[in-house]
């Protein structure tokens, strides 16, 4: 029997109140790290359970004991501050961040904790959680407790919010900000989904209910709001899309360089004069997001449209390390001054990623994921490795190592790539160093 991933709506369908199922989790929280872990008391899906039931508290999900809430990294005054004190807010908090320039961008079911965790070890400075549906995670403990967790090391932390009612979004944002250093309205979700539920993207045709989520939440929390917005098909429509969030109480902004109606990344490439154009058009921090697929992207991305940072999403997905310096074959064998790596690759990724699920449970859904991202082009090598895997109806830590183990007997090796140092370069035509 095939498996089959959740869609949004199935999941979001299994976690409504009127839900038969029920989850019994046991949480407990310690000053220094916020912890969950679970146990099972009836019967669920099994991509639906946590990917480890052990009673010792490795992890972190959002609780409501005021006594174990952390404050924010920068306090503010709730919408006393205008204008010129507004922006110089939003840089003095960006600058005590650290200002990250390389960040992991919110994936649904793809960039929870330990992902972002692996992300981290492999370059990462920043990350943003996957997107949560407000109205959901204010009225349901179940669904915050399997879908934000978060422990010390993960910070910066961006915990990103679809939402279309302000006074929900508000209710749902004041649950995590003691955990994050920004809350973030998704504006960018070009998907199905957004357009059925009225969020993320399809927002872009109401920008007066955009404003007054903004504004409900700039006047309301103690940490920044930030936004993740596409573009539109006019730059001037952008621009002062841009602007009116700025307004609003925005402290800062990605923006993804593809419009609502280009959702294939392969097919269309993102618009980076369009993120220039924004960056120069406000005042406060810009995020680029589209087509960063290696470091040289990041620098050339990073150079043309003067953004303060990139997101990658996608390309993270089949490469963490790739902030590291790492690239896949797609873009290294073509390249001069690229060479095979010895020491990493995407096998070694997923054992580092299943041993951050061990000590951080996470359903098995989003483990399942990450294997096929991970092990796509090895599975093309071993089609009946895949098989193998995509009958397994339960999944265990023990068959995903040994899974990786076959694939290696089997003479499976893939490698990444990295850039030659000079002296390697030197060598390589003959010179020495």
């Amino acid at each position: 029997m095939r498996f089959k991933l959740l869609s949004l709506d199935s999941l979001f369908n299994q976690l409504n109140l009127n839900s038969h199922r029920n989850f019994s989790l046991y949480r407990n929280f310690s000053m220094a790290t916020l912890t969950l872990s679970s146990s099972t008391n009836a019967e669920v899906e099994d991509d639906d359970r946590l990917c480890s039931t052990e009673t010792t508290p490795t992890t972190s999900s959002i609780t409501e004991q005021e006594g174990e809430r952390q404050p924010p990294s920068l306090t503010h005054a709730k919408g006393y501050l205008k204008g010129e004190a507004r922006i110089e807010r939003a840089w003095a908090h960006w600058k005590k961040l650290g200002e990250p320039k390389l960040i992991v961008a919110p994936m649904v079911d793809n960039s929870e904790l330990p992902f972002r965790l692996l992300c981290r070890k492999y370059g990462a400075e920043a990350a943003y959680t996957p997107m949560l549906h407000s109205r959901i995670f204010s009225e349901n403990e179940k669904y915050r407790s399997l879908e934000f967790t978060t422990c010390k090391e993960d910070r910066p932390l961006f915990v990103q919010f679809c939402a279309n009612d302000p006074d929900i979004l508000l209710e749902a944002a004041r649950r995590v900000e003691p955990y994050c250093d920004y809350v973030d309205i998704n504006l960018g979700c070009p998907q199905r989904i957004a357009r059925r539920g009225n969020y993320g993207a399809f927002l872009m045709d109401n920008l007066p209910l955009v404003k007054s989520l903004v504004e409900k939440l700039a006047n309301n929390l103690d940490v920044p709001v930030s936004c993740k917005i596409r573009v539109f098909p006019n730059l001037q429509d952008t621009l002062s899309y841009a602007k009116m969030l700025e307004d609003a109480g925005c402290s800062l902004l990605a923006v993804h360089g593809r419009t609502r109606d280009e959702k294939d990344g392969k097919k269309f490439r993102a618009n980076w004069e369009a993120i220039k154009a924004v960056r120069d058009a406000v005042r406060i921090p810009v995020l680029a997001n589209g087509d960063i697929r290696h470091m040289d992207d990041v620098q050339n991305c990073l150079e043309k449209t003067g953004a303060d940072g990139v997101l990658s999403a996608e390309s993270l997905l089949e490469n963490p390390a790739l902030f590291a310096g790492y690239r896949t074959a797609e873009w290294g064998l073509s390249t001069a001054g690229i060479k095979e790596d010895d020491k990493l690759d995407q096998a070694a990724l997923l054992v580092d990623y299943l041993k951050f699920c061990e000590r951080y449970p996470v359903p098995w859904r989003m483990i399942r994921s990450h294997v096929h991202k991970m092990l796509g082009d090895w599975f093309k090598i071993q089609p009946s490795v895949r098989e193998d895997f995509n009958q397994q109806t339960k999944l265990t830590f023990e068959f995903l190592y040994d899974l990786v183990n076959r694939l290696r007997e089997l003479g499976v090796s893939i490698p990444l790539y990295v850039k030659e140092t000079r002296e390697e370069a030197a060598s390589s035509n003959g010179h020495t160093a």
